[in-house]
């Protein structure tokens, strides 16, 4: 079981170019995308009202909610068969999956974020490990994004930072907010384009691929 998550003591800007990226370019992932989960966008929004007052975090609307998985790579780099024998390939391996049932509760502020954990992280696990094998096969080992499964931590984030910041007074205000835990059954990953061009993930296409029959 991985080790619990601690709140860190600094902040640092979220938004910097990381390689590759630049303004208008497009990124292809296999992520949760969170938006219609009405009990889950609330448990957000109540800790996201004790966060306003700091200038330092960008709240994330519900309708960008999501659960970072896989990414599998830039549009511009992957050709129109890659994209669709991946399409293909993922939504027949999650067919025979089971759907996660996790519990998000409180949260823990990290170096580029304040995220809500998902509880427990091996059923997400299961279907990133089904991704990731299809990447490899359609991509090859070598050219998918496929970071080691060790340092998968699954979570929602509630509001990323955009600047240098002391994390204290971040934690104390959430420390305030009473809340209770939600219960979600993640049926649907969502296949999608998206990019980062006005400080937040904002995806352009969004196809959703059950998981279960």
């Amino acid at each position: 079981m991985p080790a619990p998550i601690e709140h860190v003591d600094k902040m640092q800007d979220h938004w910097w170019w990381r390689p590759g990226w630049q303004v208008g370019r497009h990124f292809y992932a296999c992520h949760f995308a969170l938006g219609d989960h009405a009990e889950l966008a609330e448990l957000v929004r109540s800790y996201q009202e004790a966060l306003r007052t700091f200038p330092g975090l960008d709240l994330i609307p519900s309708t960008w909610l999501h659960l970072t998985m896989q990414g599998i790579g830039f549009l511009d780099d992957l050709t129109d068969e890659q994209v669709t024998r991946l399409n293909h390939g993922i939504r027949e391996r999650l067919a025979g999956l089971s759907a996660p049932v996790v519990t998000f509760h409180r949260p823990v502020v990290r170096a580029e974020a304040v995220y809500l954990l998902a509880d427990p992280p091996a059923p997400i696990a299961a279907v990133r490990e089904a991704v990731r094998e299809v990447l490899g096969q359609v991509l090859g080992e070598d050219n998918a994004e496929l970071a080691p499964p060790q340092s998968f931590r699954p979570h929602v984030s509630v509001a990323y930072s955009n600047a240098a910041q002391s994390a204290e007074p971040i934690a104390a205000a959430l420390e305030q907010v009473a809340a209770e835990p939600v219960v979600v059954r993640l049926d649907h990953v969502g296949l999608l384009e998206f990019h980062r061009d006005h400080r937040m993930y904002e995806w352009t296409r969004s196809e959703r691929v059950r998981i279960g029959r």
